[in-house]
C-alpha cells in the first residue's frame, strides 16, 4: 500500500518507519487502547499458568475478555499461541476476573462475561501467508492485525480479514478428540444468517433492503454478526445496530439524544431504558416505507 500526503496540489509519498522492538507497538496500543479498538485496557505484561500475556482487554460490547499478542518478527506460529491462550482464558476464567477487578476497581461476575466471545488478537507488522492460512476458520477468535508506522508519524492498522470459503475450526475439534482444540467448543462465533432463522419471509426482505440501503450510504461499512444484533461499524464503531425479530426489525442508531433532527417523530428515546443496542434512538420497522427517511436520520451522524 502506497501513502502520501497531499501538499499543494502535489503529493508527497510516506515511507515506512520500521518498529525496531515490539514493546513500541505495545507502547502505542495500550497507551491509546480505547481510540484504535474500542476495548477497557485491563492489564499489561499479566502472567498465568507460565504464560506471560502482552495486553489484557475487555469488549464492552461482547462482555468478554481479549488477549492481546505482539510480534515485531514473522518466524513463530500463531495458531498454536492463539489456542494456547484461549484454553488458557476458559480454563481459569476466576483468574482473569480477580486480575480485571484488580486492575479496573469494578466488580465483574463469571455471569457478567460471555466467554463464548473470548478472543486472541496477534499484532505485527506483517503476517507470512502461512501465518494469516494457519488461522483461516470462520469460527475461530484468533484475529490478525497488520501495523505500519510511517513519516509524519501516521499510523495504519488494518485487520487481515477471513477468506470467504474459510473452513470451520469445529470440524477439525472433533477430527482430534481431547487435544489442545478441545477447549474451543466453547467458543462461538456469531454469522449474520443465524440471525435469519425463524424468521418471516417480510421481516427478512425488509432487513435486505435496510441493509443494502446502508451499505450505499456508508460504502466502508462493515457488518459484524453479535449474539443479539447485527451490528454496522466503521472504522470498529458502531454506527447502527439491527435486532431480527419475528415479526419487526429494531434498528438503533448510535448517536446521544438531541443530535439527529427527527421531524416526523419516528425515533423512540431509549436513553432511560435497557435496550440491545448502541445509541440512545431506536425505531421499529415493519415496512420499508420510511426507509429514505431513516437514512436521512442516519446520515445526520455520519
Amino acid at each position: 500500500m502506497n501513502l502520501f500526503q497531499i501538499e499543494q496540489g502535489g503529493l508527497q509519498g510516506l515511507e515506512e518507519k520500521p518498529f525496531k522492538l515490539e514493546k513500541e507497538i505495545q507502547g502505542l496500543f495500550e497507551d491509546n487502547l480505547a481510540t484504535i479498538t474500542g476495548l477497557e485496557f485491563v492489564s499489561s505484561e499479566f502472567s498465568i499458568q507460565n504464560q506471560r500475556l502482552d495486553t489484557l482487554a475487555f469488549d464492552y460490547e461482547n462482555q468478554s475478555f481479549v488477549i492481546m499478542e505482539y510480534k515485531r518478527s514473522t518466524n513463530q506460529s500463531v495458531l498454536d499461541q492463539g489456542v494456547s491462550y484461549l484454553n488458557t482464558l476458559l480454563k481459569y476464567k476466576a483468574d482473569f476476573i480477580l486480575e480485571y477487578q484488580e486492575q479496573t476497581g469494578k466488580l465483574l461476575t463469571k455471569k457478567d462475561v460471555d466467554w463464548s466471545q473470548s478472543k486472541v488478537v496477534f499484532i505485527s507488522p506483517n503476517f507470512t501467508a502461512f501465518q494469516k492460512q494457519a488461522v483461516d476458520f470462520k469460527d475461530l477468535n484468533i484475529e490478525l492485525w497488520e501495523v505500519k508506522r510511517f513519516t509524519n508519524n501516521v499510523l495504519l492498522v488494518n485487520g487481515v480479514l477471513k477468506s470467504a470459503n474459510a473452513p470451520s475450526i469445529k470440524v477439525k475439534t472433533d477430527q482430534v478428540a481431547g487435544a489442545e482444540f478441545e477447549g474451543l467448543r466453547e467458543i462461538v462465533t456469531y454469522t449474520e444468517e443465524q440471525h435469519f432463522l425463524g424468521k418471516s419471509e417480510e421481516v427478512l426482505e425488509s432487513y435486505q433492503e435496510f441493509r443494502q440501503a446502508i451499505i450505499q450510504l456508508v460504502p466502508d461499512i462493515v457488518l459484524d454478526p453479535k449474539k443479539l444484533y447485527i451490528a454496522f461499524k466503521k472504522n470498529k464503531k458502531n454506527i447502527i445496530d439491527i435486532e431480527i425479530q419475528k415479526k419487526q426489525l429494531k434498528l438503533f442508531i448510535n448517536a446521544k439524544m438531541g443530535q439527529i433532527d427527527d421531524p416526523k417523530g419516528l425515533l423512540k428515546d431509549v436513553s432511560s431504558i435497557g435496550h440491545r443496542g448502541n445509541g440512545d434512538y431506536q425505531i421499529i420497522i415493519k415496512t420499508t416505507r420510511n426507509l429514505e427517511y431513516i437514512m436521512s436520520c442516519i446520515k445526520q451522524i455520519l
